[in-house]
């Protein structure tokens, strides 16, 4: 495992109707991330934070009006992300909304293939035509996928960034009817809180591990509203029946033991709806874990 962390915060708060996740990456920070890091026996580099677009500067309506600054944020994420990954170093991406990811797997991917596991209640494969919402941050693994807006796919390097066997989803328990649609006729994994339910997270874990074995590398995208709302309530959109503080360490300690572990996202703190920085403590945490934190 690389013995270098690069923290990079990513606020941007484009990708959904509720404000605040601008303020994730300093709710992170807040909650000692560096520090927490430092302690595991890694070096760190705080990069700060990639500039994005101010919200209150864009057009009011949200959706495709916000599209051009996503876009214009994640090709400025797809760059300090590729050179993280030629340098050598463990990016830490801080989010912001899921959106960012358009940038993150697709700079680390730029090298060659990884897998990517994707821990979230949604499945974050919209597009345009069937979002209810027409929320941007349930669009980017569509967009990774090859599917959806032109704009969005291509950020970066033209096309898709990633086949459906490079990428499993744990912790669903949110998904739209046509994204169920194209979960099936795609083939992408995806574990539900359900399957979750019935087989344990550790068999779950160790499945999904296996599913990527044939890449070196692992990126992992950790949406925080993948744990239930009682444990992170600082989330835009929560859903009830998520990961307990339990499943979700075990997950990324299994994760941990792996070792493939190159690139990470933290993403949909929003201190607004918080209690007491408590989500954002908990994002600290698993990403301790997912480093090799563990009891003994």
């Amino acid at each position: 495992m690389n013995k270098i962390v690069r923290i990079l915060g990513v606020p941007m708060d484009l990708g959904q109707a509720r404000r605040g996740v601008d303020m994730g990456p300093s709710a992170l920070r807040y909650s000692g991330l560096g520090a927490r890091v430092r302690a595991l026996g890694y070096g760190v580099e705080d990069h700060g934070n990639v500039v994005t677009p101010v919200r209150d500067t864009l057009p009011a309506g949200g959706g495709r009006d916000f599209l051009s600054a996503v876009v214009a944020t994640g090709e400025a994420v797809y760059a300090v992300a590729r050179a993280a990954i030629a340098e050598g170093v463990l990016p830490i991406f801080l989010g912001g909304d899921h959106s960012i990811a358009v940038g993150t797997v697709g700079g680390v991917t730029d090298a060659g293939p990884c897998g990517v596991l994707w821990i979230d209640a949604h499945g974050d494969m919209n597009t345009f035509e069937t979002s209810p919402s027409g929320n941007l941050h349930g669009m980017p693994l569509a967009a990774l996928l090859g599917r959806g807006a032109p704009e969005l796919v291509d950020v970066g390097r033209p096309g898709a960034k990633l086949r459906a066997d490079q990428v499993v989803v744990i912790g669903a328990r949110a998904l739209d009817r046509e994204e169920r649609e194209f979960v099936k006729a795609a083939g992408v994994r995806v574990y539900t809180m359900r399957e979750i339910d019935e087989r344990g997270v550790a068999d779950v874990a160790r499945e999904a591990l296996a599913r990527l074995a044939p890449f070196p590398r692992l990126h992992v995208s950790l949406d925080m509203d993948a744990v239930d709302p009682s444990e992170a309530p600082g989330v835009g959109t929560p859903v009830p029946g998520g990961l307990t503080f339990r499943e979700a360490h075990l997950l990324m300690e299994i994760i941990a033991d792996d070792g493939r572990t190159a690139s990470i996202d933290v993403v949909e703190v929003n201190p607004i709806l918080d209690r007491r920085n408590a989500t954002g403590r908990m994002g600290v945490a698993l990403v301790a874990s997912l480093l090799g934190q563990s009891i003994l």
